[in-house]
């Protein structure tokens, strides 16, 4: 068993970014480029929690483990608040089939995506799915992820949504990581029910979402309203039902066209609404409007080659935005949002800050963690990474290939 140090002094700190000593506000338009930092720092975590930080000449701090950050920088950990890391497979052979010149509807149509998952996780012992899944919790934890939410969606029958979901349950259980569950049991409609779509939904209403509650197997509902997938009738369906039981939407929306999904979102209070691959000024007045959280996937984009969300206009605008991975085996099989902010920066045109405080800052609301994680204050937990190579933010998006996370600590402790 791991002896982790009870308190820990960083030294050395060349600058210490994300600070925020005033109250909580999500950061909207100009204000998303501003971040607060300081030089020249230690940082003290007794507890599992940051109790004080402040220039290094004066540390104070003696009792406790010490780390040197070499003058690199530290900030706090990455928040993804959108995966599908349980999952029982790859999906390789639908990435040939695309390079073939197959798109990612054509293969969908067919069988695949969605559907190929569900086919796979089904027949996958949930010890399987566990061990699988803890690996790439893992991994994205050594580049510097401190939190996520992770959705079911690869079941689409209650017994394998519900496995999906007892995985999610037993991995919050037994790491360090800050984890929020997502039911996505409208995902994709499954084959047998093609031919009357009312009949699954009516399972998920009156089979799976009693469960769910009733064992506290999630937090919020997802629904995958687009071209192809849910209308906007049968998400506001679903979240009604959801809203019921307690759990609070989060939506796929206007990933393949401009599909309602925003708006139905927004009717619904929806927490976020993630993709927006397709969007237009009239989605965008509707946000700025509402308290729903626009969060973009560019992993996705890069992947699949397809549109980017408008972020530069986005921000523009006057929106606030978060960034998430996708973390999933069809459309997004990597987690690190290192190159999130990469792609963030290259391709949609956002400042490194920007994509600083999407990944962090303004990620904590979307998955309501923001009063412990997403910045540096006392009393917050401490959930931070150390990044030796790099002097400044900047320079995060623009080695795009590497991992500079040198060491991750969540909850206090080094992982």
């Amino acid at each position: 068993m791991i002896q982790y140090p009870k308190n820990i002094v960083i030294r050395n700190i060349g600058t210490l970014y994300g600070l925020s000593q005033e109250p909580y506000s999500f950061k909207r338009g100009k204000a998303l480029a501003v971040v607060q930092s300081a030089s020249n720092q230690y940082l003290y975590i007794k507890d599992g929690k940051i109790a004080k930080f402040g220039n290094d000449d004066s540390c104070p701090i003696q009792d406790a483990k010490v780390i040197d950050a070499e003058g690199g920088i530290v900030m706090p950990t990455y928040i993804d608040t959108h995966t599908h890391i349980v999952f029982a497979a790859s999906r390789d052979e639908e990435f040939v089939m695309r390079i073939e010149g197959a798109s990612y509807e054509e293969i969908a149509k067919n069988g695949g995506g969605i559907l190929n998952s569900a086919k796979k996780l089904r027949d996958t012992d949930q010890a399987d799915l566990y061990a699988s899944a803890k690996a790439r919790l893992d991994q994205m934890v050594q580049m510097g992820t401190g939190a996520v939410e992770i959705k079911s969606g690869y079941g689409l029958s209650t017994e394998s949504e519900i496995k999906m979901l007892e995985v999610i349950k037993e991995l919050n259980l037994n790491t360090d990581v800050d984890i929020k569950a997502t039911f996505l049991g409208a995902h994709a409609i499954p084959t047998p029910y093609k031919a009357d779509r009312q009949q699954y939904i009516s399972k998920i209403i009156n089979e799976m979402l009693p469960h769910i509650a009733k064992h506290s197997l999630a937090d919020y509902c997802d629904v995958f309203c687009d071209k192809g997938f849910y209308t906007v009738e049968e998400t506001a369906q679903i979240l009604t039902a959801a809203a019921e039981y307690g759990l609070k939407p989060k939506i796929h929306a206007n990933e393949l066209d401009v599909s309602g999904g925003v708006q139905v979102g927004i009717q619904h209070s929806a927490l976020s609404v993630d993709h927006l691959e397709c969007t237009t000024p009239e989605e965008w007045k509707a946000l700025s409007e509402s308290s729903t959280i626009p969060t973009l996937l560019p992993g996705t984009s890069f992947f699949l080659k397809i549109a980017y969300g408008e972020a530069r206009q986005m921000i523009d605008y006057g929106l606030g935005l978060v960034l998430a991975s996708d973390f999933n085996p069809g459309s997004t099989p990597a987690g690190s949002m290192h190159f999130i902010q990469s792609l963030g920066c290259i391709y949609m045109q956002m400042l490194p800050s920007e994509t600083f405080n999407a990944t962090t800052y303004n990620a904590a609301a979307a998955i309501e963690v923001e009063d412990t994680l997403g910045r540096i204050d006392i009393g917050m937990q401490a959930n931070v990474q150390i990044l030796k190579s790099v002097t400044n933010i900047n320079q995060i998006p623009y080695y795009y290939g590497s991992n500079p996370t040198d060491v991750t600590i969540l909850r206090g402790k080094i992982q």
